[in-house]
């Protein structure tokens, strides 16, 4: 019995330790390729996209799968398509002004007031 409280005390702590490093771990938007095979502007897109990857969080989502048709038959002539945070942000090649600007925007309402 008493190594059994133990045992699970020790759970709890090592618990409380992994949720306190999780709710202070970085948290990164996600932005969302709208993309299929082959894409060669898709390519460029994520080419002009390395330089701000540590910034967010890439999904690929291939517009070309049976389960993702709805996204097939709005964007499939428009791709790439990327959202961020589930919404739309931009079309066709990346604005990387309109990128940052809405990434700061994120950023700065993740940091914590400063008085």
């Amino acid at each position: 019995m008493y190594w059994l409280m133990l045992n699970t005390l020790g759970q709890v702590k090592s618990s409380a330790l992994w949720l306190r490093r999780l709710s202070t771990a970085k948290y990164l938007p996600v932005l969302t390729l709208f993309t299929k095979y082959p894409c060669p502007l898709c390519d460029e897109a994520k080419e002009v996209l390395e330089p701000y990857k540590h910034r967010f969080v890439l999904q690929e989502v291939d517009i070309t799968l049976p389960e993702n048709t709805v996204w097939y038959e709005r964007y499939k002539y428009d791709i790439p398509v990327f959202h961020l945070n589930g919404q739309f942000l931009m079309m066709h090649k990346v604005q990387t002004h309109t990128l940052m600007k809405k990434l700061e925007s994120i950023e700065e309402k993740e940091r914590p007031n400063q008085r």
